[in-house]
């Protein structure tokens, strides 16, 4: 990356993460050739989206220790990460925003869809009082990743719940600023943006991707956990990365290997309606949170998973669907209680 010739994609990332971090992240990943090969004054849509993954793939593993340890021993094997979907939550108060951000999905929508997404899919998550929708590059579908982001109605719990998480995520603040919301009305537009524009607001708008509400009082978070585990994880992880997921040819013989090499893996392999898409995970790691009343207490924090997508043979790609069955499923990874304050 010392060649000043380097490729748009990389240009984002070294200026993001540094070039050391830059490289190593590069070095995890399989990424397709056409979209390295962006070169020019300008960014197109498809080339900021990939840059905006890279470095959020980089931010998982920063905070997901038995991920990082995956992949490293994956690249000591001689592989290399294919970064197939991110999850993200949020939160759909009955009226309204957020707090300082757009309610529910908006606050990403407004993210996704000028850089190329499109809803693929809408998938119910009615036990979890939730709706999941898939994010489909329209560029790259393959090769991009998506993004599986799914909202929790406030509305569809009792009042006592509708209190407690008013008064969480009601201190939301809008992390984007000025700038990088101009560069994504000229991405909806359907232009290019020049290049330093795109270096200046890829900041701002990984910004999003993180909690921008202040710390939960202990008491509410106990309430919105005795209701729903998925609340009390956005409560203190927010809009952070849920999760990451390498797609792998045999999901079934990989997570049989982990398991026997002691890693933190789901019991279950989940197995989609059509048979044609597998998934499982570890275990979220635990995360030390500081709380309201000054104490920090360890909670449940992302975690890393693993995909098989065989043929679609009505269209002889790779099926990209995902299963309501299977996300309900892998949602328990971040199931747990708060550990002791100290």
């Amino acid at each position: 990356m010392s060649n000043e010739n380097i490729g748009t994609i990389e240009t984002l990332v070294v200026a993001t993460l540094g070039a050391q971090s830059a490289r190593q992240t590069f070095d995890r990943l399989e990424i397709d050739p056409a979209l390295l090969a962006e070169r020019g004054d300008t960014v197109s849509r498809a080339a900021f989206a990939m840059a905006l993954n890279i470095c959020l793939f980089d931010d998982l593993l920063r905070r997901v220790p038995s991920g990082a340890a995956y992949v490293a021993d994956r690249l000591a094997r001689g592989g290399k990460v294919m970064f197939d979907h991110g999850a993200l939550r949020s939160i759909r108060f009955p009226d309204g925003p957020t707090g300082g951000l757009p309610g529910g999905e908006d606050a990403f929508t407004r993210i996704f869809l000028p850089l190329g997404y499109a809803m693929a899919a809408v998938y119910p998550l009615d036990r979890l009082h939730m709706t999941g929708r898939a994010y489909r590059h329209a560029d790259f579908p393959e090769s991009i990743p998506q993004f599986f982001l799914s909202e929790l109605h406030v509305d569809r719990f009792d009042p006592e719940f509708g209190e407690a998480a008013a008064r969480v995520f009601g201190t939301s603040r809008d992390p984007l600023t000025a700038a990088a919301q101009a560069v994504l009305a000229r991405y909806a537009a359907g232009e290019t943006v020049p290049i330093a524009d795109a270096v200046a607001a890829l900041p701002s708008i990984l910004a999003a991707f993180d909690r921008q509400h202040e710390p939960p009082g202990f008491e509410d978070y106990q309430l919105l956990l005795s209701r729903s585990n998925e609340a009390a994880w956005i409560a203190t992880e927010g809009n952070g990365f849920n999760h990451a997921t390498d797609r792998v040819a045999d999901v079934a013989a990989l997570a049989e290997r982990l398991k026997a090499e002691g890693r933190p893996m789901k019991e279950r392999l989940e197995i989609s309606a059509s048979g044609r898409v597998r998934q499982t995970a570890f275990r979220a790691d635990s995360v030390e949170r500081l709380f309201a009343d000054g104490q920090w207490r360890m909670v449940p924090g992302s975690f890393y998973e693993f995909i098989s997508r065989d043929i679609d043979p009505d269209t002889g790609r790779p099926d990209l669907a995902f299963d309501t069955g299977n996300a309900t499923g892998i949602f328990a990874m971040t199931h747990a209680h708060p550990g002791a304050a100290r």
